[in-house]
């Protein structure tokens, strides 16, 4: 009987539960159920299907149930960042956790720097601004959401959310509450200077656990509705990048990760954070790490204008897939490149056509064949994944040596390419379930 662990890695359009089936010094990976993670708008507010996605967590689990040829050890979740929902002084959910893309935090920007600016707040946290960061979302909840002001009592990430429910436990992951804008990066603890500045009490918080923590068992209820025993429920690297890095197998302080998916988060892992003003304006964040180091990193684009690119070119009914964009790339050759950065390339009515347009305002051509459009992109994507490397480079004052590169974009043989010829460092790719994987790999450490 092999011995499994569990893994629920949830992003923001679908989760699954993967098995992590241990064969000697190796884990091989089993996905064993998908379920979509689709937003629901109600009365102009974007909410997680909370109910729905822990119903379909538990669906995964009755699968495993039935399998008479594994034992499992273990359960960890993974999610998406600075998302949460509030539970009351009885313990119950009091609202629908609140999608990251809502508009509403917008409109308390401006209240909370007229009290604490940015590069303060950066200095203490080393988070980038965001509208969606979660010290936005309880600045907002707090004052003008009057259900929670009067019953609000915890605070739970999403994947401390989601194994509240599983084990009745309450507990804030050190990753994922290091998205929030509320630590303090130094010391790795929720920042009192914050809570006492924004009026916040450190009451709603719950303790920080480290990677690695058994968090509990499931509850006797889902036990008898799933019909699984008392599994170790562990709290994992909890936020999917964090995931992702430790799946990755980072090993020196000179060797960047890359996980590459519809976008792409490039960062190290650093002993200590990097919070000054320089480093601020220059784009770079501060988050934990599952060794407890910081992952220092930047959000930068990924393969969403690829993907744009494809529908684009079905909808001209070209019947085309990644690889046949792929092999068009590779015939084609040109230098002309697009700038990854600009705001035209984030939601145009027809990608495609941006491409074509912009490059014809730039270099004076005009590009016809579907190799000579995507070229653009994978040449525009190799000059920003080299300037970024040599931003990292100047910020650490050392060479990198080595780009880890995890994901969805690993499936690119051609994008891999790319990365090393613009970059010229050393490419390793790693596996494209990364995430589930590094949730994997902390579970077996923790119970080993």
């Amino acid at each position: 009987m092999n011995k499994v662990h569990i893994a629920f890695d949830l992003g923001a359009s679908s989760g699954r539960l993967i098995l992590g089936i241990q064969k000697g010094e190796t884990v091989e990976l089993e996905e064993v159920h998908r379920f979509p993670n689709d937003p629901v708008v109600i009365n102009g507010t974007m909410y997680w299907d909370i109910p729905r996605l822990f119903h379909e967590m538990k669906q995964g689990l009755k699968k495993v149930a039935r399998r008479e040829d594994i034992e499992i050890q273990s359960m960890g979740i993974d999610t998406w960042g600075v998302d949460g929902a509030w539970i009351d002084e009885d313990g119950q959910m009091i609202n629908l956790p609140i999608h990251y893309r809502d508009a509403r935090t917008a409109k308390v920007i401006e209240e909370v720097e007229a009290v604490m600016s940015q590069d303060k707040l950066y200095s203490i946290t080393g988070i980038q601004k965001a509208n969606f960061n979660t010290l936005y979302q309880l600045y907002y909840d707090k004052k003008y959401n009057k259900v929670i002001q009067a019953q609000g009592r915890k605070w739970l990430f999403m994947p401390d959310l989601l194994g509240y429910f599983f084990t009745g436990k309450l507990y804030n992951e050190a990753t994922i509450a290091s998205t929030s804008g509320l630590v303090d990066a130094t010391t790795k603890a929720y920042s009192q200077e914050i809570f006492d500045t924004l009026g916040f009490s450190m009451d709603w918080m719950s303790e920080l656990v480290k990677p690695g923590t058994q968090v509990g068992t499931l509850t006797p209820q889902v036990q008898e509705e799933t019909g699984l025993g008392a599994i170790p429920v562990i709290a994992v690297a909890s936020h999917d990048t964090a995931s992702a890095v430790a799946g990755a197998k980072i090993e020196k302080e000179n060797e960047l990760y890359l996980v590459c998916g519809t976008w792409c988060l490039m960062g190290l892992e650093v002993s200590t954070p990097q919070l000054a003003e320089e480093v601020r304006l220059a784009g770079f964040t501060n988050e934990g790490s599952a060794k407890g180091k910081i992952r220092l990193l930047k959000n930068i684009n990924g393969l969403w204008i690829l993907q744009q690119l494809k529908k684009c070119l079905n909808e001209r009914d070209l019947n085309v897939d990644y690889p046949d964009i792929i092999e068009a790339a590779k015939a084609a050759s040109h230098t002309y490149a697009i700038d990854i950065t600009d705001e035209r390339f984030m939601a145009p009515l027809n990608m495609e056509q941006e491409i074509i347009q912009a490059c014809h305002e730039q270099y004076g051509v005009t590009l016809t064949s579907v190799g000579e459009v995507a070229t653009a992109v994978y040449n525009g994507l190799g000059n920003l994944y080299q300037e970024t490397v040599r931003q990292f480079e100047v910020l650490i004052q050392e060479e990198i040596s080595t780009i880890h590169m995890v994901g969805g974009g690993t499936k690119d043989q051609h994008l891999c390419e790319v990365v090393s010829q613009m970059t010229g460092k050393q490419v390793i790719k790693g596996t494209t379930e990364a995430s589930a994987m590094g949730n994997l790999l902390i579970q077996i450490q923790a119970r080993s």
